[in-house]
């Protein structure tokens, strides 16, 4: 082997490990290895960038805003409205589930099919009375399977076609895809919606009612000898932090205020809400002469008991009880003025979830009222210091998210993102693979799949969502199009579809074209274009491709084409084509799947080149491969999604993974022998 060789196997190598270490974002990863490329001189500094002009690349882009389009005009919410049965059974449920998944998957981002679906998913676990794991892992391998079936159904297929294009062969068609992935779309369906459901561990206590918040709300007063009069609440939570507790709202007369200024001054009688551990706030809360009051989640009922219980014992002995009498009285007025009772709304039937907890529009006014409205009951420097926050609605919510792969929360913590400063809003709770927690929140690192339980207004909750690419876990609404602007959405993608397929434009110059015109009509303003795009993923693209051309030119992927074809399939076609969709789909379950395709197409192209063999049915399976990415939550992005709302570990994966996996190996490699003959 020559030094060139060697420099890139060993640039792949290390570039293989880092994928599946995580440590790092696939990005970064990525343009290490083009940078290394460069510098080594494997990759000519002219052509250093050349990938991010590459058809695929844009393509992938194109398709993200489209979809971005299809969601956000409500024609995909529309569609699962009209095609979803109403009433049905359990396996009826899954597979109308996974098979919408999989067909909205064919045409859109799968990541965005998902997320649409696991709303709806998560109703039908708790209608069905299901472990919410069993049917979000059926929906994100349907929508895996799905991306199999056309060009522009997931990044490994456009890959592929490049690929195949600057080998000489062209680009393949839009449903070139179709015969092979269909084939094991349908199967994999019927084997994931029919029997496979029932492999996946069945983890009830990670259900999405998983956050019990009156367990972690709890009220303390201020009192005359309390030390913390005159401070201000930043210089209170210092103390609170040893129990791991933070302030999440504060009570002062009528007024409630959530997520309140931390500069705050603190007075005689004020009321703290405080999230945290009950048994482990005592010896916090007399540190800085605080008195513990009762529970801010208490219902209206045990109130009603406890104010009986309290007159029946002032009739007893009235001069005993005055005093705690009159303190008393005056918490409750401040709580029920203030929203004492948080009531909780069933996101669907019986035993539903817990999905939001809404506060009474009195208590939401005065907080209005205390963050830049009327001021009357609070003090202007105050009221000045809280108006930079959003403006209040009449309703308060406690809403659970999920965090995104790709999301720029990754690596963050809520200090790091000055989550009340910006947003006026406060993070409760998260819970990661099952385990729930609220210690450490200002520190702890969010990961892709954690559920965070966030409590604010609707508007500032769905804007943090938005902008940090967070998926409500929630009944959602159905978006009612703007004057038609679902269907005109739907014709201008199936146009470019249809031109696509006829061969009338190549399909990176029909999809700008769409999207174009979905900027002049307005249906993605011109402002979210780029929010939409997952800029990650195009790094990944754009820096991968110059590095995989540098395994062709230098002669590695003969090299090691030559290797496997001599120590594995020993000159076999029918087991090279083996070897290669296996290894293909191995690598894509620990390592990004477009980081896989770049990897394999060479190699694939190698192989069928010194076997004298047709090579499209050796990119066929690194499309098929790449993309079928079953046994780990790394290996695909849906996998990561479903982590959190499903309190799955990373070994409960391959129970129904591997089942698909060897149902895509059996099925795909006879089709692919019948379609593209050797």
């Amino acid at each position: 082997m020559t030094v060139d060789q060697l420099i890139i196997i060993a640039i792949l190598v290390c570039s293989m490990g880092m994928f599946m270490w995580g440590r790092w974002r696939h990005d970064m990863i990525a343009g290490g290895a083009l940078l290394a490329c460069i510098l080594t001189g494997l990759v000519p500094s002219a052509d250093a960038f050349a990938g991010f002009g590459h058809p695929a690349v844009v393509t992938v882009a194109c398709v993200l805003v489209l979809s971005y389009g299809l969601q956000v005009t409500g024609a995909v919410d529309a569609l699962a409205q009209k095609v979803l049965p109403a009433s049905a059974g359990q396996t009826l449920s899954i597979f109308s589930l996974t098979a919408l998944a999989a067909i909205l998957s064919g045409f859109m981002n799968n990541v965005g099919a998902l997320a649409l679906l696991m709303p709806v998913a998560l109703q039908v676990a708790v209608k069905q009375d299901l472990p919410p794991g069993r049917v979000l892992m059926p929906l994100a391998f349907g929508s895996i399977l799905g991306g199999t079936t056309t060009l522009i159904g997931t990044p490994p297929n456009l890959i592929v076609s490049g690929f195949r294009a600057e080998a000489g062969m062209g680009h393949y068609g839009m449903f070139d895809f179709t015969p092979v992935g269909l084939s094991i779309t349908v199967v994999g369906i019927l084997f994931v919606g029919l029997v496979g459901w029932r492999l996946v561990p069945a983890r009830r206590n990670a259900e999405t009612a998983s956050f019990d918040t009156g367990t972690y709300l709890t009220e303390v007063r201020i009192k005359a000898e309390s030390k913390a009069i005159g401070k201000t609440l930043r210089e209170v939570e210092v103390h609170l932090e040893k129990a791991d507790a933070q302030i999440v709202g504060l009570v002062r007369g009528e007024v409630r205020v959530i997520a309140p200024y931390s500069r705050r001054v603190l007075r005689e009688d004020d009321i703290l809400v405080i999230e945290a551990e009950p048994e482990s706030l005592g010896a916090a809360l007399s540190s800085v002469g605080l008195k513990l009051e009762e529970e801010v989640l208490e219902s209206d009922k045990d109130q009603d008991q406890e104010e009986a219980d309290a007159e029946g014992a002032e009739q007893k002995d009235s001069k005993k009880s005055e005093g705690k009498k009159t303190d008393s009285k005056k918490a409750r007025s401040a709580k029920r003025g203030s929203d004492a009772a948080v009531k909780t709304e069933a996101a669907g039937g019986k035993g539903s979830s817990k999905k939001a907890a809404t506060v009474s529009k009195g208590a939401a006014k005065s907080a209005g009222s205390a963050s830049g409205g009327d001021g009357k009951s609070a003090d202007s420097d105050d009221s000045e210091a809280d108006s930079k926050a959003p403006a209040k609605s009449d309703e308060l919510v406690i809403q659970e998210l999920v965090v995104m792969p790709g999301s720029p929360l990754q690596g963050r913590s809520a200090t790091d993102i000055e989550l009340r400063t910006r947003y006026g809003i406060n993070m409760l709770a998260v819970s990661r693979q099952g385990r729930r927690s609220i210690k450490r929140l200002r520190s702890t690192t969010i990961k892709a799949g954690d559920v965070l339980l966030m409590q604010g207004v609707p508007e500032a909750v769905s804007g943090f969502a938005g902008d940090y690419l967070c998926v409500p876990l929630a009944t959602r609404d159905i978006r009612v199009p703007v004057k038609g602007q679902a269907v005109l959405a739907v014709g201008i993608f199936l146009s470019a579809i249809a031109i696509t397929a006829l061969g009338l434009l190549p399909v990176a110059v029909s999809f700008s074209a769409a999207v174009l015109a979905y900027m002049a009509l307005r249906i993605v303003p011109p402002r979210a274009v780029y929010s939409a795009i997952d800029w990650p993923v195009i790094v990944l693209l754009g820096a991968l491709l110059p590095v995989a051309g540098a395994m062709a030119s230098t002669g590695t992927a003969d090299v090691l084409a030559t290797a496997l074809l001599d120590s594995v399939a020993q000159g076999n076609p029918v087991v090279a084509l083996a070897l290669v969709l296996i290894v293909t789909m191995t690598l894509s379950d620990f390592m990004n799947n477009a980081a896989t395709a770049a990897v394999m197409c060479p190699l694939s192209i190698s192989i069928a080149g010194q076997l004298g063999v047709n090579a499209d049915s050796f990119l066929m399976a690194v499309a098929i491969g790449a993309s079928c990415a079953f046994l780990t939550p790394i290996g695909h992005q849906n996998n990561t999604l479903i982590l959190g709302p499903s309190g799955f570990k990373f070994g409960d994966y391959w129970k129904l993974g591997l089942p698909v996996e060897i149902v895509v190996v059996a099925v795909s490699l006879p089709v692919l022998l019948w379609v593209w003959p050797l």
